[in-house]
């Protein structure tokens, strides 16, 4: 967990940061960054995110939860609705909307997009540009005062999630804007999502990771059952579930090869999230439709969208 030297003044202070911003603009990697630790899915594959994952860093009296949403985009498909309803309401429900640009993308039309809805937004809200080692600083600067014209922020940063430059700023920032009351976690928890659930998370990274081009968007992974066994380990299985027959053959790959290595690289991770010896059993089952299934939206904590 990162620490910092602000917020100990005696007062204990607990607050919600809602990292806003467009899809791939590294709001998972900052997530990860902030709490110090791995709680939240990072692909190369844009909307990897789909559930609220909160994070929970402690600096000094400071409780900071950062909730790290879908990226904002323009919804096409049900699916995406009920992503972009969720980040906005996240945001709008949050102490501080945090708003990520991806620096080397600038101010495209999907961030000039977000920067309209934020400003509908009351509450407090901060300028994060990110991965600033690839932009020259002339133009970092440019953008942050074009940024700051369109919508005034409290505070601009400037940052590489990927490598934490610039983090520990962003941290100190919040020690002392977020409001004073009690905290609402436990001092060593980082995240407040099940372990069911993170399971699901990991494995859908691995998948995502091994099939970034071939995969649909629409796959995803449920934890089927989660069973302690008598020597301490758990038996997990898990479905992967995809929308056609040749997606499914995809995934297994050729004599099951690739999904040995999903597994593989699945259950090592979930071993070391979990703390515990974790045996990972995988199966790829094709559902037509997942977009159109309110129940898979309730599972993953989304308003089913009626249109």
């Amino acid at each position: 967990m990162v620490k910092t030297s602000a917020g100990e003044s005696g007062t204990k202070r607990c607050g919600f940061v809602a990292l806003i911003g467009a899809p791939n603009a590294g709001k998972s990697t900052l997530l990860n960054a902030l709490v110090g630790s791995k709680v939240a899915i990072v692909t190369p594959k844009v909307q990897t995110t789909r559930n609220v994952m909160r994070g929970i860093a402690i600096a000094g009296e400071t409780q900071m939860v950062f909730i790290d949403t879908p990226g904002i985009f323009d919804p096409k498909r049900r699916l995406d609705r009920a992503m972009v309803a969720v980040a906005l309401s996240s945001a709008a429900d949050a102490d501080i909307a945090a708003f990520l640009i991806d620096a080397k993308k600038g101010l495209d039309d999907e961030a000039r997009a977000i920067l309209e809805k934020l400003a509908k937004i009351p509450h407090q809200k901060i300028l994060i540009l990110n991965k600033i080692d690839l932009v020259p600083r002339e133009r970092l600067l440019g953008l942050a005062k074009e940024a700051n014209e369109l919508l005034q922020f409290e505070r601009t940063f400037m940052i590489a999630a990927k490598s934490g430059d610039g983090v520990p700023e962003v941290l100190d920032f919040f020690t002392t804007h977020l409001p004073e009351g009690p905290w609402h976690y436990p001092a060593d928890e980082i995240t407040d999502l099940p372990l069911r659930l993170m399971a699901a998370e990991i494995t859908r990274e691995k998948l995502y990771l091994r099939l970034h081009e071939e995969l649909p968007y629409q796959s995803t992974v449920e934890t089927d059952s989660w069973k302690e066994l008598r020597n301490g380990s758990v038996r997990i299985e898990q479905t992967i579930y995809v929308e056609r027959e040749s997606q499914r053959k995809i995934v297994l790959g050729e004599g099951g090869r690739m999904i040995k290595s999903i597994s593989m690289d699945a259950r090592k991770e979930i071993e070391e999230a979990a703390e515990l010896k974790v045996h990972l059993f995988l199966h790829v089952k094709v559902r037509e439709d997942w977009g159109d299934d309110p129940e898979r939206y309730r599972a993953a904590g989304l308003a089913f969208p009626k249109e």
